[in-house]
């Protein structure tokens, strides 16, 4: 009889529940050490198999360059200098406006007429009133001359003939009163026409036809010249790197590059933000427009730095990183200190030396210790 005959033989309970459980602990001993052997199997075969290289990448060195040095700030787009425009008469009606918002104007171009008809009756009674002032001079200039005569004659009294006097004084001063009221009304009646103090642009119009005007009231505001600056704000840091006639590139919403000049740098620093502000002339805004929010390249100056391809950099966790190449095709990740992008290129300000090779493409997808292959010819 084999074993299996007799472990399937006729035992008491006791027995056969003695023979199961040995028999499934040997069971699990050799699954168990088959297992063990195997695993010893593949860990020796892996010793003895090289690291393979899954990543391929290409190798550039560090090179010194001279760049134009740059100062990024964002700013708005605002009107050299914007006047509001209104009439210095009240109650009149409007009667015409001429322009609209976008209008380019000439200086003295008239831009919006009053009712006139109240004025041209006030013009005319004061005319009425200084042809009246001078009859009346007149007639006391004669008066005196005849009052001069009869007293040489003794005629009339001294007293008499200084009432004659003081009646001609007072008549001509009311002539230069009459004059002056006359010339206010001819004035008041200019201000029916309000015309345009300088040459420019009309950006803004708060009146119609038909509205009944107050005294100071903005109708009209006007961009003088059209000439339109960028107002950035700077760091302190920056300030001083900053000079009046250096240039600025901003970028239009069209994608077009508008050139303006520094005009002026704010004497004065924010307390709070720690920031002042630069003023520059745009001479051809293009497509620009105020009120518009634009970033500004400013150049300072030129300078020799060390540069890497701008794909070499990756960022992580917020800072910039490159991945050198180090022995046995293994990258190293480092921390870099990086300026602003030239082009193609980033400025490398400290943790890289001239010549040092890192990974150009490729880099995105690496991590530290990689092990790599390298193409294009270059060599670790």
């Amino acid at each position: 009889m084999d074993a299996r005959g007799w472990l399937r033989g006729h035992h008491p309970p006791e027995v056969r529940i003695v023979i199961y459980v040995i028999s499934r602990k040997f069971l699990v001993m050799g699954v168990t050490l088959a297992v063990a052997l195997s695993l010893s199997a593949c860990s020796r075969g892996g010793d003895k198999a090289p690291a393979a290289s899954s990543l391929t990448v290409t190798l550039v060195a560090a090179e010194r360059r001279q760049i134009d040095r740059e100062i990024v700030a964002s700013g708005s787009v605002a009107a050299w200098q914007e006047m509001s425009l209104g009439v210095e008469v009240a109650g009149l009606r409007v009667a015409n406006v001429l322009v609209e918002p976008g209008d380019k104007v000439a200086a003295g171009q008239a831009l919006l007429e009053l009712d006139r008809r109240t004025l041209e009756v006030q013009a005319r009674q004061a005319e009425a009133s200084l042809a009246q002032a001078r009859a009346n001079a007149e007639l006391a200039i004669s008066q005196e001359k005849r009052g001069a005569s009869l007293l040489e004659r003794n005629l009339i009294s001294a007293n008499d003939f200084e009432v004659l006097r003081a009646n001609r004084s007072t008549a001509e001063a009311q002539v230069v009163s009459a004059e002056a009221e006359r010339d206010a009304s001819k004035l008041r009646l200019g201000f029916a026409t309000l015309r345009a103090p300088d040459a420019g642009v009309i950006s803004a119009r708060t009146v119609q036809p038909g509205q009944i005007v107050s005294g100071g009231g903005e109708l009209l505001r006007l961009i003088r010249r059209g000439r339109l600056e960028w107002r950035a704000e700077v760091s302190e840091n920056d300030l001083t790197r900053i000079k009046v006639g250096a240039t600025v590139d901003l970028r239009g919403p069209s994608g077009d590059v508008v050139t303006g000049v520094i005009r002026a740098v704010s004497p004065s620093i924010d307390s709070q933000t720690r920031t002042a502000l630069v003023y520059a002339d745009l001479e051809k805004p293009g497509a620009l427009r105020a009120g518009m929010f634009a970033e500004g390249r400013l150049r300072v100056g030129k300078a020799e730095v060390t540069v890497i391809p701008r794909q070499s950099v990756v960022f992580r966790d917020g800072y910039p990183y490159v991945f050198v190449m180090g022995e046995g095709n293994k990258v190293l990740q480092r921390r870099i200190d990086s300026g602003p992008p030239q082009g193609d290129s980033v400025e490398v300000r400290s943790g890289l030396k001239e010549d040092e090779k890192v990974v150009a493409r490729g880099a995105g997808f690496l991590s530290d210790g990689d092990i790599v292959k390298v193409v294009d010819g270059q060599s670790s």
